[in-house]
């Protein structure tokens, strides 16, 4: 089985939105305004480019990445030749971009569950808040790489949803506290 493992940049309130500067939310690009840049704390995004071997996103973020990715050849060369995974019951063949290598539209969270069985290494969730929610509850994430910021951003897409749910236990396997008050937190679900 293949291990689901959602990547995402959080506010210490559980903000995920727009967090690279995408328009239409008050707060975009948090994570560059007032926090000294550090580069030890991306070198996990590194890593994550040379583990993982597919890309899983859901139609809002396709959307965004797509246009701007494919030409960010020297900043996500892993992530641009992985094949991409896009779960949505709205987008089209023809709405996919030719420049991006393989891609390929995922109708359900059982189309998801199907590709977890399929052999192969690691699949990254970037963005995609409301899929990462969904996926969440469905119990199909099987690690959470987290940087979490120290802002409070108050309203915004969260990362988890307010579902009334079974609790769901967690294990650090990885932290760190860097300088510019960012955390690192690695956790795999527990089972």
């Amino acid at each position: 089985m293949r291990t689901l493992i959602t990547t995402a940049f959080v506010s210490l309130d559980g903000v995920v939105e727009a967090p690279g500067g995408e328009p239409g939310y008050r707060n975009s690009g948090w994570t560059f305004n007032g926090i000294e840049f550090d580069e030890a704390v991306y070198e996990i995004k590194g890593r994550e480019q040379d583990e993982a071997t597919a890309m899983l996103l859901g139609r809002v973020s396709y959307e965004a990445f797509a246009p701007v990715w494919p030409d960010m050849t020297e900043e996500f060369p892993g992530y641009n030749a992985m094949p991409k995974y896009v779960v949505s019951t709205t987008l089209r063949e023809q709405d996919l971009v030719s420049n991006w290598g393989e891609i390929s539209i995922l109708r359900s969270l059982d189309d998801v569950a199907a590709l977890k069985e399929t052999e192969g290494g690691p699949i990254i969730v970037h963005g995609s808040a409301t899929l990462n929610r969904n996926l969440s509850d469905a119990g199909l994430i099987d690690r959470y790489h987290l940087l979490v910021f120290p802002v409070l951003l108050g309203a915004g897409k969260r990362l988890f949803s307010d579902t009334d749910k079974d609790k769901q236990s967690l294990a650090l396997v990885e932290s760190e506290s860097y300088g510019n008050g960012i955390q690192k937190l690695v956790y795999d679900v527990r089972r």
